[in-house]
Protein backbone atom coordinates (compact mmCIF):
# COMPACT_ATOMS: atom_id res chain seq x y z
CA UNK A 1 0.00 0.00 0.00
CA UNK A 2 1.59 3.26 -1.11
CA UNK A 3 1.32 6.55 0.76
CA UNK A 4 1.41 10.07 -0.63
CA UNK A 5 2.58 12.98 1.49
CA UNK A 6 3.36 16.59 0.66
CA UNK A 7 6.35 18.41 2.10
CA UNK A 8 5.62 21.67 3.89
CA UNK A 9 6.22 23.87 0.81
CA UNK A 10 3.86 21.69 -1.23
CA UNK A 11 1.25 22.08 1.52
CA UNK A 12 1.61 25.86 1.59
CA UNK A 13 1.48 26.01 -2.19
CA UNK A 14 -1.62 23.79 -2.32
CA UNK A 15 -3.40 25.94 0.28
CA UNK A 16 -2.58 29.15 -1.61
CA UNK A 17 -3.77 27.74 -4.96
CA UNK A 18 -7.00 26.62 -3.26
CA UNK A 19 -7.50 30.16 -1.93
CA UNK A 20 -6.91 31.68 -5.38
CA UNK A 21 -9.52 29.37 -6.88
CA UNK A 22 -11.96 30.18 -4.08
CA UNK A 23 -11.57 33.86 -4.94
CA UNK A 24 -12.24 33.15 -8.61
CA UNK A 25 -15.30 31.11 -7.71
CA UNK A 26 -16.84 33.44 -5.11
CA UNK A 27 -16.19 36.96 -6.40
CA UNK A 28 -17.22 38.81 -9.55
CA UNK A 29 -14.47 41.45 -9.77
CA UNK A 30 -11.31 40.49 -7.86
CA UNK A 31 -7.89 42.09 -8.26
CA UNK A 32 -4.33 41.05 -7.37
CA UNK A 33 -2.30 43.81 -5.73
CA UNK A 34 1.16 43.66 -7.26
CA UNK A 35 4.06 45.95 -6.34
CA UNK A 36 7.08 44.13 -7.77
CA UNK A 37 8.11 43.04 -4.27
CA UNK A 38 9.01 39.45 -3.41
CA UNK A 39 5.71 38.49 -1.76
CA UNK A 40 3.57 39.79 -4.60
CA UNK A 41 5.93 38.11 -7.10
CA UNK A 42 5.31 34.81 -5.29
CA UNK A 43 1.56 35.51 -5.52
CA UNK A 44 1.85 35.92 -9.30
CA UNK A 45 3.77 32.65 -9.51
CA UNK A 46 1.05 30.89 -7.50
CA UNK A 47 -1.67 32.45 -9.68
CA UNK A 48 0.09 31.09 -12.76
CA UNK A 49 -0.06 27.62 -11.20
CA UNK A 50 -3.71 28.10 -10.26
CA UNK A 51 -5.02 29.32 -13.64
CA UNK A 52 -2.67 28.54 -16.52
CA UNK A 53 -3.06 27.82 -19.38
CA UNK A 54 -6.00 30.22 -18.97
CA UNK A 55 -5.74 33.95 -18.27
CA UNK A 56 -5.96 35.34 -14.76
CA UNK A 57 -9.57 36.05 -13.71
CA UNK A 58 -8.37 39.40 -12.36
CA UNK A 59 -6.01 42.26 -13.28
CA UNK A 60 -2.78 43.14 -11.49
CA UNK A 61 -3.14 46.43 -9.60
CA UNK A 62 -0.42 48.65 -8.15
CA UNK A 63 -0.99 51.69 -5.94
CA UNK A 64 2.15 53.69 -6.73
CA UNK A 65 3.15 56.12 -3.97
CA UNK A 66 5.73 57.82 -6.16
CA UNK A 67 8.38 56.90 -3.57
CA UNK A 68 8.98 53.35 -4.79
CA UNK A 69 12.34 51.84 -5.60
CA UNK A 70 13.09 51.93 -9.32
CA UNK A 71 14.22 48.29 -9.27
CA UNK A 72 10.79 47.17 -8.02
CA UNK A 73 8.88 49.29 -10.56
CA UNK A 74 11.01 48.03 -13.44
CA UNK A 75 10.42 44.44 -12.36
CA UNK A 76 6.69 45.09 -11.95
CA UNK A 77 6.43 46.18 -15.58
CA UNK A 78 8.74 43.44 -16.81
CA UNK A 79 6.81 40.61 -15.17
CA UNK A 80 3.37 41.90 -16.18
CA UNK A 81 4.57 42.10 -19.77
CA UNK A 82 6.26 38.70 -19.62
CA UNK A 83 3.13 36.86 -18.48
CA UNK A 84 0.80 38.93 -20.66
CA UNK A 85 -1.56 40.02 -17.87
CA UNK A 86 -3.29 43.39 -17.47
CA UNK A 87 -1.59 45.83 -15.10
CA UNK A 88 -3.53 48.77 -13.64
CA UNK A 89 -1.47 51.49 -11.94
CA UNK A 90 -2.97 54.30 -9.91
CA UNK A 91 -0.82 57.08 -8.44
CA UNK A 92 -0.97 58.56 -4.94
CA UNK A 93 0.34 61.81 -6.43
CA UNK A 94 -2.90 62.17 -8.42
CA UNK A 95 -4.98 61.58 -5.30
CA UNK A 96 -3.00 64.17 -3.34
CA UNK A 97 -3.74 66.77 -6.03
CA UNK A 98 -7.39 65.79 -6.53
CA UNK A 99 -8.29 65.67 -2.83
CA UNK A 100 -5.90 68.34 -1.57
CA UNK A 101 -4.29 65.91 0.85
CA UNK A 102 -1.53 67.03 3.19
CA UNK A 103 1.71 65.12 2.87
CA UNK A 104 3.76 64.03 5.84
CA UNK A 105 6.57 66.38 6.80
CA UNK A 106 9.94 65.71 8.36
CA UNK A 107 13.12 63.90 7.50
CA UNK A 108 11.49 60.76 6.08
CA UNK A 109 8.10 61.83 4.69
CA UNK A 110 6.27 58.56 3.97
CA UNK A 111 3.18 58.35 1.76
CA UNK A 112 2.10 55.01 3.20
CA UNK A 113 -0.87 56.54 5.00
CA UNK A 114 -1.99 58.43 1.91
CA UNK A 115 -2.03 55.37 -0.35
CA UNK A 116 -5.14 54.21 1.51
CA UNK A 117 -7.11 56.97 -0.23
CA UNK A 118 -5.87 55.88 -3.64
CA UNK A 119 -6.57 52.22 -2.89
CA UNK A 120 -10.15 52.92 -1.80
CA UNK A 121 -10.72 55.15 -4.85
CA UNK A 122 -9.35 52.38 -7.10
CA UNK A 123 -11.63 49.79 -5.50
CA UNK A 124 -14.58 52.11 -6.12
CA UNK A 125 -13.48 52.96 -9.68
CA UNK A 126 -13.32 49.33 -10.81
CA UNK A 127 -15.90 48.00 -8.33
CA UNK A 128 -13.47 45.40 -7.02
CA UNK A 129 -15.14 43.10 -4.52
CA UNK A 130 -11.94 41.29 -3.51
CA UNK A 131 -8.32 42.43 -3.40
CA UNK A 132 -5.64 39.74 -3.13
CA UNK A 133 -2.46 40.71 -1.34
CA UNK A 134 0.79 39.30 -0.04
CA UNK A 135 0.49 40.09 3.68
CA UNK A 136 1.70 37.36 6.03
CA UNK A 137 0.84 36.79 9.69
CA UNK A 138 4.50 36.61 10.75
CA UNK A 139 5.21 40.15 9.55
CA UNK A 140 3.48 42.17 12.25
CA UNK A 141 1.10 41.61 15.17
CA UNK A 142 -1.87 43.41 13.55
CA UNK A 143 -1.52 41.17 10.50
CA UNK A 144 -1.42 38.15 12.81
CA UNK A 145 -5.01 38.98 13.79
CA UNK A 146 -6.24 38.90 10.21
CA UNK A 147 -8.24 36.11 8.62
CA UNK A 148 -7.43 34.87 5.10
CA UNK A 149 -10.74 36.34 3.88
CA UNK A 150 -10.83 39.71 5.69
CA UNK A 151 -14.06 41.65 5.23
CA UNK A 152 -13.95 45.43 4.93
CA UNK A 153 -17.03 47.61 5.30
CA UNK A 154 -18.35 50.11 2.77
CA UNK A 155 -15.78 52.65 4.02
CA UNK A 156 -12.88 50.21 3.62
CA UNK A 157 -12.50 49.84 7.38
CA UNK A 158 -11.33 46.70 9.17
CA UNK A 159 -12.61 45.69 12.60
CA UNK A 160 -10.35 43.07 14.25
CA UNK A 161 -13.25 42.13 16.58
CA UNK A 162 -15.51 41.18 13.67
CA UNK A 163 -13.58 38.33 12.12
CA UNK A 164 -15.26 35.34 10.52
CA UNK A 165 -14.30 31.80 11.58
CA UNK A 166 -12.34 29.84 8.96
CA UNK A 167 -12.67 26.18 9.87
CA UNK A 168 -11.49 23.29 7.70
CA UNK A 169 -10.27 25.65 4.93
CA UNK A 170 -13.81 26.95 4.39
CA UNK A 171 -13.80 30.61 3.36
CA UNK A 172 -16.92 32.77 3.49
CA UNK A 173 -16.87 35.46 0.81
CA UNK A 174 -20.44 36.66 1.29
CA UNK A 175 -20.53 40.46 1.44
CA UNK A 176 -23.09 43.23 1.24
CA UNK A 177 -23.13 45.86 -1.51
CA UNK A 178 -20.25 48.28 -1.11
CA UNK A 179 -18.17 45.95 1.04
CA UNK A 180 -15.05 44.19 -0.17
CA UNK A 181 -12.76 41.42 1.00
CA UNK A 182 -8.99 41.51 1.36
CA UNK A 183 -7.60 38.04 0.63
CA UNK A 184 -4.23 36.75 1.84
CA UNK A 185 -3.25 33.45 0.16
CA UNK A 186 0.20 33.36 1.80
CA UNK A 187 -0.99 34.41 5.25
CA UNK A 188 0.36 31.21 6.81
CA UNK A 189 3.81 31.50 5.21
CA UNK A 190 6.90 32.86 6.98
CA UNK A 191 9.70 34.93 5.49
CA UNK A 192 11.84 31.80 5.42
CA UNK A 193 9.07 29.86 3.64
CA UNK A 194 8.97 32.57 0.97
CA UNK A 195 12.70 32.36 0.33
CA UNK A 196 12.77 28.56 0.34
CA UNK A 197 9.91 28.57 -2.17
CA UNK A 198 11.65 31.17 -4.36
CA UNK A 199 14.75 28.95 -4.39
CA UNK A 200 12.80 25.77 -5.14
CA UNK A 201 10.72 27.35 -7.91
CA UNK A 202 13.62 29.38 -9.36
CA UNK A 203 11.54 32.58 -9.23
CA UNK A 204 13.11 35.75 -10.65
CA UNK A 205 13.46 38.74 -8.31
CA UNK A 206 14.58 42.38 -8.54
CA UNK A 207 18.28 42.88 -7.86
CA UNK A 208 17.50 45.01 -4.80
CA UNK A 209 16.99 41.85 -2.70
CA UNK A 210 20.62 40.82 -3.20
CA UNK A 211 23.79 42.44 -1.87
CA UNK A 212 24.81 45.60 -3.70
CA UNK A 213 26.62 48.83 -2.90
CA UNK A 214 24.42 51.82 -2.10
CA UNK A 215 24.76 55.27 -0.56
CA UNK A 216 22.84 55.28 2.71
CA UNK A 217 21.90 57.63 5.52
CA UNK A 218 22.56 56.24 9.01
CA UNK A 219 19.38 57.18 10.88
CA UNK A 220 18.44 55.91 14.36
CA UNK A 221 20.31 52.67 13.79
CA UNK A 222 18.76 52.14 10.34
CA UNK A 223 20.29 52.44 6.86
CA UNK A 224 18.05 54.53 4.60
CA UNK A 225 18.90 54.95 0.92
CA UNK A 226 19.64 58.54 0.04
CA UNK A 227 17.14 59.84 -2.51
CA UNK A 228 15.29 62.97 -3.56
CA UNK A 229 12.57 62.48 -0.92
CA UNK A 230 14.81 62.21 2.16
CA UNK A 231 15.52 65.58 3.80
CA UNK A 232 19.25 65.60 4.44
CA UNK A 233 21.00 67.90 6.94
CA UNK A 234 24.62 68.98 7.14
CA UNK A 235 25.32 66.77 10.16
CA UNK A 236 23.82 63.60 8.63
CA UNK A 237 26.14 60.61 8.33
CA UNK A 238 26.19 59.41 4.71
CA UNK A 239 28.21 56.34 3.80
CA UNK A 240 28.48 53.74 1.07
CA UNK A 241 27.76 50.23 2.27
CA UNK A 242 27.08 46.81 0.84
CA UNK A 243 23.42 46.22 1.67
CA UNK A 244 20.31 44.38 0.57
CA UNK A 245 16.58 44.75 1.26
CA UNK A 246 14.52 42.21 3.16
CA UNK A 247 11.30 43.96 2.21
CA UNK A 248 10.59 46.70 -0.33
CA UNK A 249 8.26 49.60 0.38
CA UNK A 250 8.63 53.36 0.09
CA UNK A 251 12.21 54.61 -0.10
CA UNK A 252 11.39 56.96 2.80
CA UNK A 253 10.28 54.28 5.26
CA UNK A 254 12.13 51.10 4.28
CA UNK A 255 15.64 50.51 5.57
CA UNK A 256 18.33 48.31 4.09
CA UNK A 257 20.40 45.81 6.05
CA UNK A 258 24.14 45.39 5.81
CA UNK A 259 24.67 42.12 4.01
CA UNK A 260 27.02 40.28 1.69
CA UNK A 261 24.28 37.78 0.72
CA UNK A 262 24.44 37.61 -3.06
CA UNK A 263 22.75 34.25 -3.63
CA UNK A 264 19.50 32.63 -2.48
CA UNK A 265 21.45 30.23 -0.27
CA UNK A 266 23.24 33.16 1.36
CA UNK A 267 19.95 34.95 2.04
CA UNK A 268 18.30 31.85 3.50
CA UNK A 269 21.25 31.24 5.83
CA UNK A 270 21.15 34.88 6.87
CA UNK A 271 17.42 34.71 7.70
CA UNK A 272 17.90 31.51 9.70
CA UNK A 273 20.53 33.26 11.80
CA UNK A 274 18.54 36.45 12.50
CA UNK A 275 16.12 36.92 15.40
CA UNK A 276 14.42 40.07 14.04
CA UNK A 277 11.42 40.10 11.71
CA UNK A 278 11.79 41.80 8.35
CA UNK A 279 9.36 44.60 9.23
CA UNK A 280 10.79 44.92 12.73
CA UNK A 281 14.26 45.44 11.30
CA UNK A 282 13.48 47.55 8.25
CA UNK A 283 10.07 49.30 8.31
CA UNK A 284 10.45 52.71 9.93
CA UNK A 285 6.75 53.63 9.61
CA UNK A 286 5.75 50.77 11.94
CA UNK A 287 7.64 52.51 14.77
CA UNK A 288 5.34 55.56 14.87
CA UNK A 289 3.30 53.92 17.64
CA UNK A 290 2.73 50.51 19.21
CA UNK A 291 -0.42 50.11 17.09
CA UNK A 292 0.72 51.93 13.93
CA UNK A 293 -0.12 49.11 11.51
CA UNK A 294 -3.45 48.29 13.15
CA UNK A 295 -4.53 51.94 13.04
CA UNK A 296 -3.71 52.14 9.32
CA UNK A 297 -5.60 48.91 8.64
CA UNK A 298 -8.69 50.14 10.46
CA UNK A 299 -8.67 53.15 8.12
CA UNK A 300 -8.51 51.02 4.98
CA UNK A 301 -4.80 50.27 4.56
CA UNK A 302 -4.07 46.87 3.10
Amino acid sequence: MSSYTLDYLDQLESEAIHIFREVAGQFERPALLFSGGKDSIVLVHLALKAFRPGKFPFPLVHIDTGHNFEEALDFRDYLADKIGEKLIVRHVEDTIKAKGLTEQKGKLPSRNGLQTYTLLDTIEEFEFDACIGGARRDEEKARAKERIFSVRDEFGSWDPKLQRPELWNTYNGKINKGENVRVFPISNWTELDIWNYIRREKIELPSIYFAHEREVLEFEGRLVATNEFVQLHDDDVITRKVVRYRTVGDMTCTAAVESSASTLDDIINEIIATNTSERGQTRIDDRVSEAAMEDRKKNGYF
